[in-house]
């Protein structure tokens, strides 16, 4: 498993390369949809990164707020898949 902070690191890449936001404003605890870094569509996207890049697969069941809030939480839900 990789480091969490290189895990942030790739996921914190992936959401300012996606949405061309200021690495400044996002930090691991930035509620990113509240904030409105991502949207609905942003999610499919990160969804499908996310099987990619850390080989997971995300359930129904796990589309929930808590899995995707921020990256820490993000980060949390990689850990658990992993």
């Amino acid at each position: 498993m990789e480091k969490e902070i290189d895990i942030k690191n790739k996921i914190r890449d992936y959401i300012i390369e996606s949405t061309f936001d200021d690495v400044k404003k996002i930090t691991d605890e930035t509620l990113i949809f509240e904030e409105g870094v991502l949207d609905s569509m942003g999610l499919l996207f990160l969804i499908e990164f996310l099987k990619e890049e850390f080989g997971i697969t995300t359930n129904d069941e796990e589309l929930v707020i808590d899995n995707f809030q921020s990256i820490n939480s993000i980060v949390t839900f990689i850990k658990n898949k992993t």
